[in-house]
This record gives C-alpha cells, sequence and structure tokens, in this order.
C-alpha cells in the first residue's frame, strides 16, 4: 500500500496538468505536454510503489510501447493533418494501456481496455489512501474538504428540484448561484481524466495481472489429406498467378499491351482491391491451418512447414504486386491521401505476413494479432515521419512539372502541411491549390503546431493573386 500523499498528489498533479494543457481550439503542442505529464506520473507512482522491478523483457517492452505512446502523441505538435493527428492520438493510448499491461494482455481488445477497467478497480485503493489521509495529519483539511463537496452535491440535487417546484425561487437561485462557465465544466472533465487514467496505469503497475499461460494443446482438427490437398491446390493457383505477374508488372510493357490491350496504369488500376482482398482471406487461411493442422510427426510437420511457407511466401509476391499495381496507378492519375494509405496498409499486411511466417516455421500456432499491432503502430509512426499531405503535395507538384497535368480542387483540401510544397506552383496554380489555406496564428502555446508555422513562413514568402478558371486539368 502506498502513503496517501503520494498517490493523492501524483493523482492530482496528472489531473492539473491535463486540465492546463489539452488545446481548447486546433490541436498542438499540450497534447505532447499531456501526454509527457501523464506518462512521467504513472512512470514516478509505479516507482514508488512496485515491490520488486519487473523481469528485463518486460520492461524493455513496455519502454517500447511508452516511447510510441509519446511519440504518437507529438504527431499534433508537427502535424496539421486532422485525421493524422486524431489516428495518432487514438494509437497512443493503445500504446500508452500496453505499456503498463507489458507482456501480460491476453488481446488487442484486452490490453486496450486494461487501463480504464483497472481505473475501476482501483477506486477502492484511491478510497483507502482517502481515509488514511483522513487519520493522518492532514485529516482536518481532508475532511473539511469531504464535507464541503458532499453539502455542494446535496445543494445542486434538492436546489434543482426546489427550483423547479417554485419559479420565484429558481430566480433566487439563479441571482445567488455564481456563474459557471464552460471553461470551468471543461477543466473539471480534463482533471478527472488526467487523474483517472493515472489511477488506472498505476493500479496495474502495482498490481500488474498474472502473465498468460502457455496455449492449450488441442488435438488436431483435420486429418493430413483433409488440409493437405486443398493448401497444395491453393499453392499452385498462387505460383501460376505469381508467374503470370512476373511476365506482366515485373516484366515489359509491350507484352502487358499485346495480351490485355491495356496500358500499364489501366492494367495497375483494376485489380488492386481484389489483390487486398486476397491477402487478408489468405491470412486468414494460414491462421487456421497453423492452428488445425497435424504436426505430430516428422512428415506432418514438414508438410505443414512446407505448404504454409509456400502461401506465405506466395502471397508476399502478390502483395508487391498489389503495391506495385498501386504505386503505378498514382503515377499516372496523380497521388492522393487515401492512396497512399491503401499503400500503407498493404505494406502493413505484408509485415503480418512475415510475422505468420516465423510462427508456421517454429510450429507454434497462435494469433498473429500482437505483431500485428506493434507493425500498425509502427507503420503510423513511419506515415507521420514521411509526412503524408507534404508527400502527397510534392508528387503531385512534381507531376505537374512533367506532364503539365494537375487537380488544384483536391490539393486545396490538404492541410498545412502540404504548403511548403505547393508554393512551388506557378501563380495560377499555386493561389488556386492555396484557396482555402489561412495563415492564422494559433490561440495559445497548447495550440502551437510546427507545420503550421512553417506554412505562415512559406505563404509570407509568396505574393497573392487570384484563383484561374481551371482547377483541374
Amino acid at each position: 500500500m502506498p502513503p496517501s500523499g503520494t498517490l493523492l498528489g501524483v493523482v492530482a498533479a496528472a489531473g492539473v496538468a491535463t486540465a492546463a494543457a489539452v488545446p481548447e481550439g486546433r490541436p498542438g503542442l499540450g497534447w505532447l505536454v499531456t501526454a509527457l505529464a501523464i506518462t512521467a506520473a504513472a512512470l514516478a507512482l509505479g516507482w514508488h510503489t512496485r515491490r520488486s522491478p519487473p523481469p528485463a523483457p518486460a520492461a524493455l517492452i513496455g519502454a517500447a510501447w511508452t516511447v510510441a505512446a509519446v511519440g504518437l502523441s507529438a504527431v499534433s505538435a508537427v502535424r496539421d493533418a486532422p485525421w493524422l493527428v486524431t489516428l495518432g492520438l487514438l494509437t497512443a493510448c493503445l500504446a500508452g494501456s500496453l505499456a503498463v499491461v507489458g507482456r501480460s494482455f491476453r488481446g488487442v481488445v484486452a490490453g486496450a481496455l486494461a487501463v480504464p477497467v483497472a481505473a475501476v478497480r482501483g477506486l477502492p485503493w484511491v478510497g483507502r489512501c482517502l481515509l488514511a489521509a483522513r487519520r493522518g495529519g492532514g485529516g482536518a483539511a481532508l475532511r473539511v474538504a469531504v464535507a464541503g463537496s458532499v453539502g455542494l452535491g446535496l445543494i445542486v440535487v434538492f436546489g434543482a428540484l426546489l427550483a423547479s417546484a417554485d419559479p420565484a425561487f429558481a430566480r433566487v437561485l439563479d441571482e445567488l448561484m455564481p456563474a459557471v462557465d464552460g471553461s470551468w465544466v471543461r477543466s473539471a472533465v480534463l482533471f478527472g481524466l488526467g487523474g483517472w487514467a493515472v489511477v488506472g496505469a498505476g493500479f496495474l503497475l502495482v498490481a500488474p495481472p498474472a502473465p498468460p499461460g502457455p496455449p492449450e494443446v488441442r488435438p488436431p482438427r483435420l486429418r493430413g489429406l483433409e488440409w493437405t490437398l486443398p493448401a497444395a491446390l491453393l499453392v499452385l493457383l498462387f505460383a501460376l498467378f505469381v508467374g503470370v505477374q512476373f511476365v506482366t508488372l515485373f516484366g515489359a510493357d509491350s507484352y502487358v499491351l499485346r495480351t490485355t490491350g491495356l496500358t500499364y496504369a489501366e492494367y495497375a488500376r483494376g485489380g488492386f482491391w481484389e489483390l487486398l482482398t486476397v491477402t487478408v482471406l489468405t491470412l486468414g487461411v494460414i491462421v487456421l491451418g497453423s492452428r488445425w493442422a497435424p504436426q505430430q510427426g516428422l512428415l506432418q510437420r514438414a508438410w505443414k512447414r512446407g505448404l504454409l511457407g509456400a502461401l506465405a511466401c506466395l502471397t508476399l509476391v502478390i502483395v508487391a504486386s498489389a503495391l506495385s499495381r498501386m504505386w503505378l496507378y498514382q503515377q499516372a492519375y496523380g497521388f492522393t491521401v487515401l492512396r497512399l494509405l491503401v499503400l500503407t496498409c498493404e505494406l502493413w499486411l505484408g509485415a503480418g505476413f512475415l510475422v505468420v511466417i516465423v510462427a508456421v516455421l517454429r510450429l507454434r500456432p497462435g494469433s498473429p494479432a500482437p505483431g500485428m499491432v506493434a507493425a500498425g503502430v509502427l507503420a503510423l509512426v513511419a506515415l507521420a515521419v514521411l509526412d503524408p499531405e507534404r508527400f502527397v503535395a510534392e508528387r503531385n507538384v512534381a507531376r505537374f512539372e512533367e506532364t503539365g497535368r494537375i487537380d488544384t480542387l483536391y490539393l486545396s483540401t490538404l492541410s498545412a502541411d502540404a504548403v511548403p510544397a505547393l508554393v512551388r506552383l506557378p501563380e495560377a496554380e499555386r493561389w488556386c491549390s492555396l484557396a482555402g489555406m489561412r495563415a492564422t496564428p494559433d490561440d495559445d502555446w497548447r495550440s502551437w503546431n510546427a507545420s503550421r508555422t512553417a506554412a505562415r513562413a512559406a505563404l509570407a514568402t509568396v505574393p497573392s493573386g487570384p484563383c484561374g478558371e481551371t482547377r483541374t486539368r
């Protein structure tokens, strides 16, 4: 049981930092400050109350998730794209929960909900600390605070009922009660959320859940031929498709024109979504095969490794084909954020197949979810480092310089991240692309953002001008 002052002080400090730092307007530096404050509070509470240090592997995993959570929170301070900031903050919450739980989470959903659930379970812990403080030296002040809180609660409940019963009394209450604006309510809610997060994290650090035991070994549900025959046929089909891919997308343009009558760009446009569906379905087939296929004898283990490994490797080639199709499609028709996100998802699925290949070769069936979650977080971090909207703008500017074709209507929907690339356009196209962007200053330090600061500096260097009539050509 930790000293009551430590727990209450750390929770109060985290609540105050959250209420003071969360931006009221546009996202910015305040979210990073909030993440750092909650992380520091949880670490301080865990260090002060943990009875024994965690094992080295668990400590390393927890540290990696903590760095990922703070890094994803920093996206709000360096990128302006709303979708990227929102995705980064939501994933930061997931990474923070997994950082506290470590290797003991049995599933992605359980790990994501571990801190909120632990915060509810930790309320008796906080209550015992309040009782300890009440009996200690600060008992008088605490009793006064608790009594005042109870009195205010009674006034709110019974005052509302009496005001509803008598309009004259309601007018008297309106004149007597001080005005409470939305900022105070907002601060109170943020204070509670910040403290609630630290209580949940601290409870898990002090009393971590038991690590999951070894997976239960179940008898195989399929006999050798029952899974070998369909798996072998699927491998042969994939091998035939991969052979065609090496001749077409990985071969010469003349062959594509001669056999399909389509250009490279038209050929690439036609099959990406089908290949993406094949990738997802094959991942499920391999996971089920690794769980249900028998592996008692040496021959059965060899067949299992060979067929599932071949299926996974061939699917990696299909992933490469899908990536090549999407890249060719964007080169022909222009880059967009959505197409770049789809490309990133396909890369993420490819990473998932690498995780599955390792599990198949080791003959240890299990869920690929933890590895795929880690790969997804790394992919999101890499996407934030890439600066997707600026990358899309740069590719479209380069395409305009080569072909003279550009969609300024779409470019005008991008955020301030794209401004440093768009100012390179000629005057007419530049101002059509920047028509919806304004160099407005940030509200305060909590909303400060590096991308918006750079955009204001770039806009200050170019003269203003009217947008032409043609916005897509």
